[in-house]
């Protein structure tokens, strides 16, 4: 080996370009244990190259150390480099991040042992890897070894649904909600792989409803004219045990203008204010005293022309089943709505509260324009703020829609599980 390294004019010192690390390698291909150096079997001898996890090594954890070491010598070059998904031949929809990619690390300084660093070191589920490796042995003999490994292919995944979508301009309530499939245990772990930042920078925090929800807000109301990046990385995240992540994408929106009407139920009325300035003053009729509306601060997260209202879809009984709703405007998940009203007398707007707990505007069937409903909706985006006061109902619950803002800052970071 020596009088090889004579006559490629290299020295010990001599930093191999990656060309030729892969002619080393393909000479050493053929050497045998005889040469002790060679053989990377741990405890064969003091020069040993020794590469964890050893070479052959099936189903490997993510969070499995990995680690290339000599006793004697220094390392030179050290490659470890994803080379395959496992399941993407199965399924290639499944992984469309699959490919060779290189993991990043460093050499001690006394050369003896490669470590990845920081969140490179991660490893993906249902991969194969190969690790090459150059090293140096006391005499200055330069040697070569390659091993490969695969990780464990997960039994059970999970994912999540969230919006808003991909640059989409929302109001200034937007908060951004993650709903999962299965029950997170490390919520933590969850937490920290989903980034939310915004220009202008403003701290988000998120926020735990139970084990299947995470939502994220600043301490105020967006600034209208702020960008927002969610950066999603739960692929290969351990959810709960055994239980791992399939997401990875990035997704910007951006906060368009404010709005925010204040509906004062025991003025049977609705002030819409854009950019602190009022647009207008819209009589309303809330709920009945039976069926009041809540209080609190609402977000609007849905938004149709036209829609189905069964009053049994939302706890009730068969009181009401209006198959043409025009103009509905959702405010929370449990069925609150501000929505156009036709068949409600028009002297009940502005005088009196006859609905099962929505705000109704007068409007006409089908949706006219023309028509205080038909100019509310037209005037609206999702992530607009709905308040409604002076009712005799309690206040909204913070997981009811997207509610949050209904809880104080303190009380907001307090659920958070990264502290």
């Amino acid at each position: 080996m020596n009088h090889i390294a004579k006559r490629a004019g290299a020295s010990p010192a001599t930093v191999l370009t990656w060309a030729g690390l892969l002619a080393v390698l393909a000479v050493l291909t053929g050497c045998t244990d005889s040469e002790p150096f060679i053989s990377g079997k741990p405890g064969s001898s003091p020069y040993a190259i020794r590469i964890t996890p050893q070479d052959g090594a099936r189903d490997i954890r993510p969070d499995a150390r990995v680690e290339v070491e000599v006793s004697d010598g220094r390392l030179e070059h050290v490659k470890v480099t994803q080379i395959e998904a496992a399941e993407q031949s199965a399924n290639p929809d499944r992984n469309r991040d699959a490919g060779r990619r290189e993991m990043r690390g460093l050499i001690s300084q006394d050369g003896l042992s490669w470590t990845p660093r920081g969140a490179s070191g991660r490893l993906s589920l249902a991969a194969r890897y190969s690790v090459d490796v150059v090293a140096l042995d006391g005499a200055g003999r330069r040697s070569a070894r390659h091993s490969t490994f695969t990780t464990a292919v997960p039994q059970h995944r999970f994912t999540s649904r969230f919006e808003p979508d991909e640059r989409s301009t929302v109001g200034t309530g937007m908060i951004v909600s993650f709903r999962f499939d299965r029950v997170i245990k490390n919520r933590a772990a969850v937490q920290r792989a989903i980034r939310i930042t915004a220009e202008p920078a403003v701290e988000v925090v998120g926020h735990w409803f139970g084990g299947a929800r995470l939502d994220f807000r600043p301490a105020a109301y967006w600034k209208p004219g702020t960008e927002v990046t969610v950066a999603v990385a739960l692929h290969d995240v351990e959810g709960a045990p055994g239980v791992f992540g399939t997401q990875r994408k990035t997704v910007t929106f951006v906060v368009g203008r404010s709005q925010v009407s204040r509906v004062d139920v025991a003025d049977h009325t609705m002030e819409v204010r854009r950019d602190g300035r009022l647009l207008s003053k819209v009589p309303i009729t809330a709920g009945a005293p039976a069926t009041s509306t809540y209080n609190g601060k609402m977000v609007v997260t849905e938004m149709q022309k036209v829609t189905r209202m069964d009053g049994r879809t939302v706890g009730f009984g068969g009181e009401y089943d209006i198959k043409d709703v025009p103009h509905a405007v959702r405010i929370t998940d449990s069925g609150t709505f501000v929505h156009g009203n036709y068949w409600a007398g028009g002297g009940v707007f502005g005088s009196a509260n006859v609905s099962h707990g929505c705000v109704g505007l007068q409007d006409v069937k089908g949706g006219g324009g023309n028509t205080p409903a038909g100019w509310f909706f037209d005037r609206t985006i999702v992530g607009d703020v709905v308040e409604v006061v002076n009712s005799e109902d309690k206040k909204v619950a913070p997981d009811n829609g997207l509610g949050g803002w209904n809880l104080n800052w303190i009380q907001w970071k307090a659920g958070s599980a990264l502290h």
